[in-house]
């Protein structure tokens, strides 16, 4: 099993690059004006991204010092001072004690993140305790029944969905952009429903679990590329769920 992640690392040139979906976009809303998050960041594309729609302020957290100097450099390259845009190197699950601020309008995660954490309950507390009243929580991660299907045609059921063996990414869509544990590259497999009862456990409130068709890779050799970039099963296969967001709020 591999996972795929949205953002491509390399090269200051892509600083200016909106690596976001579509249906994130959608999903989140408009951000003008309001503070986010994103825990964690990589190499800053995506939270640079968010900075570009009119956040008053993101701060990005990763545990890799590396790939924080990296999204220090791209926000540089566009002008980002500061007061703008904030990058922390720190575990993520030292969050709370890390970031410059108490709580957010927006904190975002995704890409993978999660299954290179092996404790669910414990980042959705972390998670959760940086939301600012009225604020919310966006998660768009890879679909853990992906992960369930074989590599080539992703017809074939050949992994455990409810598998909590670690395992390493050695497969071509390893990134180390999102990776919060680069020594060990391991990976778990977390089902959708341990991860919306832990952030429902953690005092949020679920406001839509969804379900996309569509991965940021070519995770399967039988993806085909469409004009948003993402991929997709050709449409004379059967689909299932290759990606999946949760907004999860809590109240002012």
């Amino acid at each position: 099993m591999h996972s795929p992640t949205p953002e491509d690392p390399h090269g200051a040139d892509r600083a200016g690059e909106d690596v976001l979906r579509d249906f994130e976009v959608a999903e989140v809303g408009d951000v003008t004006g309001r503070t986010l998050l994103h825990l964690p960041c990589g190499t800053g594309l995506g939270t640079l991204s968010w900075a570009r729609r009119g956040t008053a302020h993101v701060v990005g957290l990763d545990p890799s010092e590396q790939a924080v100097e990296t999204a220090r450099a791209l926000a540089a390259d566009l002008g980002l001072t500061q007061d703008r845009a904030a990058f922390v190197a720190a575990d993520v699950y030292d969050a709370a004690e890390a970031v410059p601020d108490r709580a957010y309008d927006v904190v975002h995660t995704g890409g993978g993140a999660l299954r290179r954490l092996p404790d669910v309950e414990r980042w959705a507390e972390t998670a959760a305790a940086l939301v600012a009243p009225g604020g919310f929580l966006y998660l768009a991660e890879p679909h853990p029944l992906a992960d369930a299907l074989d590599d080539e045609t992703g017809s074939r059921i050949v992994h455990d969905y409810f598998v909590r063996d670690p395992w390493t990414d050695t497969g071509p869509d390893a990134d180390p952009d999102t990776d919060t544990d680069p020594d060990s590259g391991k990976e778990r497999a977390h089902p959708v429903g341990e991860v919306v009862t832990a952030l429902a456990r953690a005092g949020l409130r679920i406001d839509f679990l969804h379900e996309h068709d569509v991965s940021p890779v070519p995770r399967y050799g039988v993806l085909q590329r469409h004009e948003d970039g993402c991929y997709r099963f050709p449409a004379d296969r059967p689909r299932v769920p290759l990606t999946y967001s949760v907004k999860a709020s809590r109240p002012a």
